[in-house]
């Protein structure tokens, strides 16, 4: 049985809850609502789901439901997370609750969708992509240029290549030629290679934020976030500073019943990062934008602040 809270029209969706479940394990499919956790929960509790496939939003709904102790979630054996980076606090609970495996895996759109993953009865490498997939290349471009491979632990644009590349943009000729270089798919994504040949991603090129002349990446700094126990969800943008340029900011959703101050965020994360990037500014709401798959959308975080600033249209 496999549990199936991703949308079937989206392409991570379809390949891993309608492609490979149905047609490579035969499996039935469990179409919950993944907003209604507590249906969700039942669900679990009923049909006994070894499979699920998610985003990591909905991981964190998972080990943060208040009644999950009630419900025998024990049935889940194999899962993988997609469509942004799942933090290490929220991957190792939920193996915690379930006594499965949680394997992250990475992939886009124009690969359809899949190019990395963890083995699930393999090594996990947790806080990688894992390996590329059969048939699937991958190395660490240069971010100037992108044309110069980088080496085993340095800093670069993942490039793939592979079966499953698309051909292209339909009429787009200009940024099929930006994204498409001699075979290879240049994802946007910043990310290095150790010396076993796992995959980690750092962050998306244009999530960087720059303040001060440093570069900062935000995954750095939700990581810490998602270790204070008062906080379920979180996700940090650059906004913009007239001083240096941009500055970091935290937006932050508590667990039911909790409170926490401003200051209280900031401190929790002196002493556990470079002071450069603690954040300066937390926010704290009651939701956060998302896609229909459940991704959180920055960008919508970064164009509010640029509204409030002024510089928005």
């Amino acid at each position: 049985v496999a549990l199936t809270a991703l949308p079937l029209y989206h392409s991570f969706g379809m390949t891993t809850c309608m492609n490979l479940a149905v047609f490579a394990a035969g499996a039935m499919l469990l179409i919950p609502n993944p907003r209604d956790i507590p249906t969700l929960m039942k669900n679990v509790n009923q049909h006994h789901p070894t499979l699920f496939a998610g985003v990591p939003t909905m991981y964190v709904a998972f080990n943060n439901f208040p009644d999950i102790a009630k419900y025998n979630v024990k049935s889940i054996r194999a899962c993988i997370s997609g469509a942004a980076g799942l933090p290490v606090e929220v991957q190792t609970k939920f193996q915690e609750l379930t006594g499965g495996r949680l394997v992250e895996g990475y992939g886009l759109s124009e690969a359809s969708p899949v190019t990395h993953g963890n083995p699930v009865y393999g090594q996990n490498k947790i806080g990688t992509i894992g390996l590329p997939f059969p048939d699937t290349e991958a190395k660490i471009m240069d971010l100037e240029t992108g044309t110069k491979e980088m080496p085993v632990g340095e800093i670069g644009e993942l490039v793939v290549r592979g079966p499953q590349v698309m051909k292209g943009y339909w009429n787009m000729p200009e940024e099929t030629a930006h994204t498409l270089r001699d075979g290879w798919l240049y994802t946007g994504d910043i990310a290095k290679m150790d010396e076993a040949g796992y995959f980690q991603i750092v962050d998306r090129k244009k999530d960087m934020i720059i303040a001060g002349g440093f570069n900062i990446y935000p995954r750095d700094v939700e990581e810490v976030l998602y270790q204070n126990p008062k906080i379920k969800e979180a996700v940090v943008a650059g906004i913009p500073d007239p001083y240096r340029g941009e500055t970091v900011k935290a937006y932050v959703i508590l667990k039911a019943g909790e409170t926490a101050t401003e200051e209280e965020i900031i401190e929790f994360c002196k002493g556990k990062m470079a002071k450069y990037k603690v954040p300066s500014a937390v926010e704290f709401r009651e939701s956060l934008p998302k896609t229909a798959v459940g991704k959180i959308l920055r960008r919508m975080l970064v164009e509010e602040e640029k509204r409030k600033a002024g510089q928005g249209k």
